[in-house]
């Protein structure tokens, strides 16, 4: 039976550990509970919050309305040719599944390793690190409509894949609830090194013909060396994205600045490396109140105990002002902001 609970502290559910409070708080371990939640019209009505890790959100105030957890658990996998399909519950930690492909050899995911939050939340955010991004390996998503109770299965094309974006987050936003989500792994992996720090830590190890294995614990190494861990200290990995600026925007700062970190980003687009942009500006390793950036990676945001939603909001505007000001650049917040 679904149990509904009143004024429950949502401090376990965030990363932040971000002390704030939920109205209502119903937790969900099968998809067929989504449907019998909003049976009635009471939590139809209400305003809602949909958790997974809690790993990208910001709680800037206690949220009066329905906090509904995904704990759909379970794997399942076929393999076709040198396909393979593996297909996740929302409730499912990210980095387990990460685990449970490499493990067997199912390639694509490595590049993804560690990041934090769960499977139900990654289509929607289309997580990405190292030069793969979730839609590369996405097939499809099962998907729960609120208003109707009726389970609609999303395609690569129907989610409209963006940079940290998704259908889910622009036109169809609290329209409908994720309960499983569907992989397109491969068994001949193609071998992705050439983002970031990945190939000089496997020359620094010796190694020059890296599996999957390989370039899975290369990745979370380097993500332990520069992210803190949120069992330790409050945060929610990267507060900001990577901003993505036309070659016209982009020749005034290398002009400047010609040292700035930039990527190719599709013809007459350039990514900048927004770490690189707040370390500038002097931000790594500052502290501001109970709040501050991380000391080994200025687009983290931590709490240092007992801040609240809305300084740790504070200051990130405070680092968005402090960029434009010197780069003429515009961050954008990659976490979710609930108020």
């Amino acid at each position: 039976m679904l149990q509904i609970q009143e004024n429950v502290s949502l401090k376990n559910f965030n990363t932040f550990g971000i002390d704030a409070n939920a109205r209502y708080f119903a937790e969900i371990s099968h998809a067929d509970e989504v449907t019998e939640l909003f049976a009635d019209p009471k939590w139809l009505q209400m305003p809602r919050l949909v958790l997974g890790g809690g790993s990208n959100m910001l709680m800037v105030a206690d949220f009066d309305g329905l906090v509904i957890r995904l704990n759909i658990r379970g794997i399942e996998h076929r393999i076709s040719h040198d396909d393979v399909f593996v297909e996740a519950g929302a409730g499912e930690v990210w980095n387990d599944l990460v685990n449970f492909c490499v493990d067997r050899g199912y390639a694509g995911m490595e590049n993804l390793s560690l990041i934090p939050g769960s499977v139900g939340a990654s289509p929607i955010q289309n997580i990405g690190a190292y030069g793969v991004e979730l839609k590369d390996v996405f097939e499809s998503c099962q998907a729960v409509e609120i208003a109707t109770g009726d389970i609609r299965t999303f395609t690569k094309e129907d989610c409209k894949f963006g940079y940290r974006e998704s259908v889910f987050k622009t036109e169809l936003a609290g329209q409908y609830i994720i309960v499983s989500v569907k992989f397109r792994l491969s068994l001949n992996p193609n071998i992705n090194i050439k983002y970031g720090a990945i190939e000089q830590e496997l020359t620094n190890r010796g190694i020059t013909e890296p599996t999957i294995k390989d370039v899975s614990q290369v990745v979370s190494h380097i993500r332990v060396s520069k992210l803190p861990d949120p069992s330790t200290i409050g945060n929610a990995g990267s507060f900001f994205k990577n901003p993505v600026i036309t070659a016209e925007e982009f020749a005034p700062v290398i002009a400047q600045f010609p040292d700035v970190v930039n990527y190719p980003a599709g013809e007459g687009y350039v990514k900048l490396a927004a770490g690189w942009l707040i370390e500038q500006c002097g931000w790594k390793g500052k502290t501001v109140g109970n709040t501050g950036t991380w000391k080994n990676q200025a687009l983290v945001l931590v709490n240092h105990g007992g801040a609240t939603g809305a300084e740790v909001y504070s200051l990130s505007s405070q680092i968005i002002d402090s960029v434009y000001t010197k780069f003429g650049v515009k961050l954008q917040r990659e976490v979710n902001i609930i108020s």
